[in-house]
């Protein structure tokens, strides 16, 4: 599977790692960095989605996310993300993930605005629920890769995505290659953290404690695999 990933906004909380811990499906273990885990929210525009043997189709192709994720291991020491949440406001994308990856995909009504000097206006209303997580952002800066001792790095170069089936049963993985990030400093003037409390954290109207931007890098994804527990 072939996509480019665009203007993506990246949202941290720093977090008990145990409460992050009791959340994961059996498998699974928190990733830490300065002694907790992190829960991210990250908007972004997903490009040119296809399969390796298809051309893009814009109708399908392109379209609109909000992820909630987690950074963990697994029992082989793979370090990797986990969603607890995808919202998508592409139909077939939606039941696609959810039935060949095991993602979690939602259902979501979303719009994305871009105005001069780089500014995003991003919305993501979840289908079936009645609060509108609103985004005002932009990068700024020069960009450039994050060291590899740093926490940007820590929460942006993750190679391996985490996923379970239905009733939570069968552990899967699903490796992806792409460039290193080009990461900016984030300016932003609006945010909402309605996601992260459907997934089952609320961080009580507590600020991100990071915050950082990407241009989009191309990726690929790889097919699917089993992952032992033991």
């Amino acid at each position: 599977m072939y996509q480019r990933w665009e203007n993506l906004l990246f949202l941290h909380w720093k977090w008990a790692a145990a409460k992050v811990q009791a959340a994961l499906p059996p498998g699974l273990w928190v990733d830490e960095f300065d002694g907790a885990a992190w829960l991210g929210v990250v908007p972004l525009f997903m490009r040119d989605v296809r399969p390796r043997f298809a051309p893009s189709v814009p109708a399908i192709s392109n379209f609109l996310e909000l992820n909630v994720r987690t950074y963990v291991y697994d029992a082989l020491g793979r370090p990797g993300v986990y969603f607890f949440s995808l919202d998508c406001d592409q139909p077939i994308a939606v039941e696609m993930a959810r039935t060949f990856f095991n993602l979690r995909y939602e259902h979501a009504t979303m719009d994305a605005r871009m105005s001069g000097e780089g500014w995003i206006d991003f919305d993501a209303q979840r289908s079936g629920h009645g609060e509108k997580g609103h985004f005002r952002y932009r990068g700024y800066g020069q960009a450039g890769e994050a060291s590899p001792e740093s926490l940007e790095f820590f929460l942006v170069e993750r190679y391996r995505l985490f996923a379970t089936d239905g009733d939570g049963e069968q552990l899967s993985s699903l490796r992806i290659c792409h460039p290193p990030y080009l990461i900016q400093q984030a300016q932003v003037t609006a945010w909402n953290d309605v996601m992260l409390r459907l997934a089952g954290f609320d961080p009580q109207g507590r600020a991100p404690d990071h915050i950082c931007f990407s241009e989009g890098v191309a990726m690929e994804a790889f097919a699917a695999e089993r992952v032992e527990r033991a």
